[in-house]
Order: C-alpha cells, then structure tokens, then sequence
C-alpha cells in the first residue's frame, strides 16, 4: 500500500510519499539528488565538459541559496520514506505575472518511471494556480527525451531558444501547460 503525505491510500507498495517546500536548509538534500541525476540526464545530449561547467554552475551551496532566497524560486522536494528522491524549482515570471517558470525537475534514476515525476509537476501546477498564475513555461534541452514526459503532462511546444551559459550553449524547446482551472 503506497501512502500519500496526507497518509491515503494510493496504490501498490509500503511507502511513504511526501512532498514540501525547500528551503535553505534543505539544500544538501537538492544537491543530493542533483547529484544523482545529472550526468545520466545530460551525458548523452551535451558534452561532458558542459555537463560539467553547468552542474558546477547551478548546483553549489551558494547559487542554491541564490536561487531561494534573492531570485524567489520555489523549491518542492520530493521524499520517499525519509530519502529526497526529486525535487522542482518554479517561480513568476517578471514579465507576465500569470505565467510561471518551471526551472527544473529532477528524479534521480531508479524513481523514475513509476508517477513520482507527475506527482511533482501536479505540486507545482497547484500552487502556480493557487498564485494567480495561468500558465507553467519551462525549458527542456531539443535531445532529452523529458520533452516527452512533458508532453504527456499537457505541456506544449510553443518554439524553440537557444541560450547561452558560459562557452556553451542550451538548445531548447519552449513548452507551456495551461494550468488547470485557469480562465485563459
């Protein structure tokens, strides 16, 4: 029996799924996960040199708590049992204050696969649209099969970027789900 943070039954094992907001406190628990997660995400779209610039980038203690407490991401971590086993980052738009940036959503390997990951997106749809927010953009490199994970969670393609990080280059998909619920 899989039991929810609310203690429901939701399906098929002995375990306990919980999901809560992040903060600085909780930033070895992300960089756990990250850590466990991106080189098997990104090794096969980019070169390792860029996995590694970028990991080096985004995932330290200091940018972490940059990205909590100056830029006003919110992080979800996601626990099974007592371990962190994914977690997401989202925050408004400056620019259009109804539409929400999703910046990340990671599940390490061997979670992936079995609802954990929509768990995550449903977290954040929910609170974007408790904000006010009508949508969720978010960024996914044109390689990583996640783009399909996406689709299956109602998020679109609306274009494509290419964005700059250091020497490299992100080449990316736009995509945006309409958060249910919403009137636009």
């Amino acid at each position: 029996m899989q039991r929810t943070e609310s203690g429901t039954d939701s399906g098929a094992t002995d375990e306990t799924i919980r999901c809560r907001e992040a903060g600085a406190a909780d930033i070895p628990a992300i960089l756990a996960v990250a850590e466990a997660t991106w080189r098997p995400t990104y090794l096969s779209i980019v070169p390792e040199e860029q996995v590694d610039y970028m990991y080096a980038a985004i995932y330290n203690p200091a940018s972490l708590r940059q990205q909590i407490e100056d830029w006003h991401h919110t992080f979800l971590l996601l626990w099974l049992n007592n371990t962190p086993v994914g977690f997401a980052s989202f925050s408004p738009r400056t620019e259009e204050p109804t539409v929400f940036k999703l910046h990340k959503l990671y599940l390490v390997p061997g979670r992936q696969g079995q609802g954990l990951g929509k768990r995550l997106i449903e977290a954040v749809s929910d609170r974007v649209r408790k904000a006010g927010g009508h949508h969720l953009d978010l960024n996914v490199n044109r390689n990583n099969p996640a783009r399909f994970f996406y689709e299956r969670n109602g998020f679109r393609i609306l274009g494509e970027e290419d964005v700059p990080i250091g020497p490299y280059w992100m080449n990316d998909y736009v995509m945006r789900k309409e958060v249910a619920g919403s009137t636009k």
